[in-house]
């Protein structure tokens, strides 16, 4: 089955009071083309990361971000309530030895802003260093993220490739609805051309002679070899459609030459019906073209 190169993926894994987060996005591209947003504790891992990624995904532009959020309560600054009794002990003391004009409006900022008061001393501190355990919560979390874009990719995938095989089956129909007017096509050249070599001579002429340029001037028109090879096209690509992912460019290679044979069928058509099926043709493989072009 095809994979499209457009996907979305995002794992979030626990750690104490740390969410890990792992989120990556990928658009169609020729190539892989990886830019990642790390969070510093972790950096020193990324050059595994890409290489993870580029082995799973192959190609397309890819967004990769990894970062930390910590748990709100634990994160907040804690206040040192000993070092804040002391202070207002002290202010106390104060208030009645001078008689300052001290009211709790004015009282709980003062003593919030005094040194240490908010310190983080009172809770475990965090560390700086990664440890073998969290890179595990974080790459379990990265490897979450990427299978989920991968499965993103392959139901991307599975609804492009029947909206490939009900094109191709279109052009095939079309293909098939030229043949009626093939066999009205000649007897209207041979018809235009004798009205008007009658018009210009205006005699007699040797009609063996005629048949024989007639015969040589609709061969130039036939359009049996366009049929067979733009058949032969359609049955590739869809061969190539079930030979698995990977297989973009070689579906856009196809889709280049159906276009070919349909362009020289038309351009050989010399019937107004059959040029009108040409143009439905055309519209049909450009779809396939734009949509092309999405497969990774």
């Amino acid at each position: 089955m095809i994979q499209s190169m457009t996907g979305y993926g995002k794992a979030i894994r626990m750690l104490g009071n740390k969410k890990i987060c792992a989120e990556i996005k990928s658009l169609n591209s020729k190539q892989l083309d990886l830019s990642t947003r790390i969070a510093p504790l972790y950096k020193e891992k990324e050059m595994e990361l890409r290489a993870l990624i580029a082995s799973v995904l192959e190609r397309g532009k890819v967004e990769f971000n990894l970062w930390i959020e910590e748990d709100a309560a634990a994160a907040a600054t804690p206040i040192n309530g000993e070092l804040l009794k002391a202070y207002y002990e002290q202010l106390s003391q104060l208030e009645k030895a001078y008689g300052l004009p001290l009211s709790p409006i004015t009282l709980t900022p003062m003593l919030m802003r005094l040194p240490d008061v908010l310190t983080r001393t009172a809770t475990a501190e965090l560390t700086d260093e990664l440890t073998d355990e969290e890179w595990d919560v974080a790459l379990a979390a990265s490897r979450e993220a990427i299978d989920r874009l991968v499965e993103f990719r392959r139901q991307e995938g599975a609804a492009l490739e029947k909206k490939f095989r009900e094109k191709v089956d279109n052009i095939e129909a079309l293909l098939h609805a030229i043949e009626p007017y093939e066999k009205e096509r000649v007897e209207n050249i041979r018809n235009r051309i004798l009205d008007n070599l009658q018009k210009t001579l205006g005699a007699d002429y040797d009609r063996n002679r005629f048949e024989q340029e007639l015969i040589y001037y609709i061969e130039k028109l036939d359009i049996n070899e366009e049929k067979q090879r733009l058949t032969n096209h359609l049955n590739y690509f869809r061969q190539t459609l079930a030979d698995g992912h990977g297989q973009g460019k070689k579906l856009g290679f196809i889709a280049q030459e159906m276009g070919r044979e349909i362009n020289t069928t038309g351009s050989k058509s010399n019937h107004a019906e059959m040029q009108n099926i040409v143009v439905r043709m055309k519209d049909e493989l450009e779809q396939i073209k734009e949509q092309v072009l999405n497969v990774m």
